[in-house]
């Protein structure tokens, strides 16, 4: 039975990065983050950019590890049932756990590298925030000049069309659609739960708070994500034998 599983924040809360719409969330406790998130703010104010670069230096993601979620995927992948692990996430967290590459469909990117957004330069992030500490508070792109950001998806850019492609095609062409730890608010990424129950898949929700698709969803699990993942995993692993 092919699964293809969708990842937001929340699987990655166990490992110590905080999700965002959570009672505990980063942009719940502090709105002005989420709206600085967007990319029109980033491009017109120099000082929206000095603090991004500067709450990157100390993002709790570079000091992070897999969680029991994250490794159950790899079970899960290891059993010969994972069609693709489609993820929100930017953290890479799913390839440090073992998850394939090639099965790794990141949706809004990664914080690990950054990118030029005049040239489209790619630059390790570690080699950028070297620089940050080293004084440069904005650094500019080292090839034009330009500015800056992490190669992810902030609010007004668009999904890749390729990478948006493979999501909805891992949607389509799976039997279960499992959505976990994500509030499945944000579009497109939402709508692929939409994708595969109309290609006749069945849904499994695992979060903390309820979400939109909760009526359409065969099982929703509400009990804490490092628990309920691995258990239903190894569920789908003995059914399969």
């Amino acid at each position: 039975m092919p699964v293809s599983v969708l990842t937001g924040a929340g699987i990655s809360t166990d490992s110590g990065i905080p999700d965002f719409r959570g009672p505990q969330g980063v942009w719940t406790k502090d709105p002005q983050a989420e709206a600085n998130a967007t990319i029109d703010r980033y491009l017109a104010d120099p000082e929206v950019r000095r603090r991004t670069w500067r709450s990157r230096l100390d993002h709790p993601a570079w000091n992070a590890r897999p969680n029991k979620a994250h490794l159950a995927l790899v079970d899960l992948e290891r059993a010969g049932l994972l069609r693709a692990l489609i993820t929100q996430n930017i953290d890479e967290l799913h390839q440090a756990a073992g998850s394939s590459p090639e099965k790794v469909i990141e949706l809004h990117g990664t914080m690990r590298r950054a990118e030029c957004l005049s040239c489209d330069l790619i630059t390790p992030m570690p080699e950028v925030l070297a620089r940050v500490e080293a004084g440069e508070d904005d650094p500019p792109c080292p090839r034009c000049g330009g500015i800056q950001k992490a190669n992810t998806i902030s609010f007004g850019q668009s999904l890749k069309p390729e990478v948006l492609a493979a999501a909805r095609a891992a949607a389509r062409s799976c039997e279960l659609f499992v959505a976990i730890g994500t509030s499945l608010t944000v579009h497109p990424a939402a709508g692929l739960c939409g994708e595969a129950l109309d290609a006749g898949a069945r849904l499994v929700i695992v979060n903390a708070q309820p979400t939109p698709y909760d009526p359409f969803a065969d099982q929703v699990v509400s009990e804490p994500i490092g628990e309920a993942v691995p258990a239903l995993v190894q569920e789908l692993i003995d059914a399969a034998r």
